[in-house]
């Protein structure tokens, strides 16, 4: 049975169908809900139910008012009313599984590799600058990377891949592959663009590769011929894992607009720049965030934190952006 799904405090309403996530029911609707994994770990997603039963993946059923509520993972049980942390009209997704090929494999430090990804002939797949596709895995599973690449470089995929010790794509399968190999992939996913709507100055926060977006947005901007002021803060426990720190580094040499901030969390007696979390690093040189975007990607600890403080230095809250990036191999829906 189909159920109703309302948004409190506007006029967007839309059907669910049976096993259908409120996720999913609002994208077919044309409508965007912030989110990033897709698998209930991350939290991006998560909005009140105002009124209504849902059974949530992981959790079980759940009656309105209730808050922390995932909406990648709830099926509504009746007719809802939800309140999503923000949802905006948005073109229903062309999302296209594709059969691409391994290009190249690099290794730009000691745990991350870059994976170029060619498409079929003729094939090019239109995404947004920030957004991700999914490998899919014998046996059905999934990982999530973002594209690195640019979107008018629809042709492939540019993917940073942190090598996780046990991890089935990066542990696993990655050290197996050769140039001509095919990988499934279906994109796009994710709602981490940057708002071209917006003027206002924008902070970018990346820990290791929650780079990737980064470039992929930057990248846009410069084929765009925008001039909006960035800001990149990118943290990494050490020297060589900024594994592309050159490629800001001349960003910021030729472009006025654009503003790189290396932050290393762990001492380095010859370091010369920032020590510390990455967004304590901000939070020094932007007292008042009232008049900036933040978009923040990477490690989930550091995206919750920068969240709460950032709102504390006057960040509108509906202005911060966030990509949380979790782990995928035992990664258990969050509840509670």
């Amino acid at each position: 049975m189909s159920h109703v799904v309302r948004v409190a405090g506007s006029e967007i309403v839309f059907g669910c169908e049976p096993g259908e996530t409120v996720l999913d029911a609002a994208e077919r609707a044309g409508y965007a809900i912030p989110y990033s994994c897709r698998k209930g770990v991350c939290s991006t997603c998560e909005g009140g139910l105002i009124t209504g039963k849902g059974e949530v993946r992981g959790r079980g059923p759940v009656d309105g008012p209730a808050t922390g509520v995932l909406l990648c993972q709830t099926r509504p049980a009746s007719d809802i009313e939800i309140a999503p942390q923000r949802i905006v009209s948005s073109e229903p997704p062309a999302r296209r599984v594709v059969e691409a090929k391994v290009h190249k494999i690099t290794t730009a430090a000691p745990e991350v590799a870059t994976v170029a990804l060619r498409f079929p002939a003729g094939v090019r797949v239109k995404f947004r600058a920030g957004q991700y596709l999914t490998v899919r895995l014998p046996g059905g599973d999934t990982r999530n990377y973002s594209m690195a690449n640019p979107p008018h470089q629809n042709d492939g995929a540019l993917l940073h891949v942190r090598r996780v010790p046990g991890g089935r794509f990066s542990g696993e399968l990655l050290d197996g592959l050769s140039k001509g190999d095919p990988l499934t992939v279906e994109l796009p996913f994710g709602e981490f663009a940057l708002d071209h709507d917006s003027d206002r100055p924008a902070v970018l926060v990346a820990t290791g590769t929650g780079f990737a977006p980064v470039k992929s947005m930057v990248e846009d901007q410069i084929r765009r011929g925008g001039e909006r002021r960035l800001h990149l803060y990118w943290g990494a426990r050490s020297r060589e894992a900024l594994y592309l720190a050159e490629l800001p580094d001349r960003w910021a040499a030729k472009y006025d607009w654009f503003s790189f901030t290396p932050v290393l969390s762990r001492t380095d007696p010859g370091w010369p720049g920032r020590s510390g979390y990455v967004h304590h690093a901000v939070l020094a040189d932007h007292t008042d965030l009232g008049a900036h975007d933040v978009y923040a990607c990477g490690n989930p600890d550091m995206t919750a934190a920068a969240r709460a403080d950032f709102a504390e230095a006057g960040l509108d809250p509906d202005r911060f952006f966030c990509d949380a990036f979790v782990a995928s191999g035992n990664a258990q829906p969050v509840a509670g």
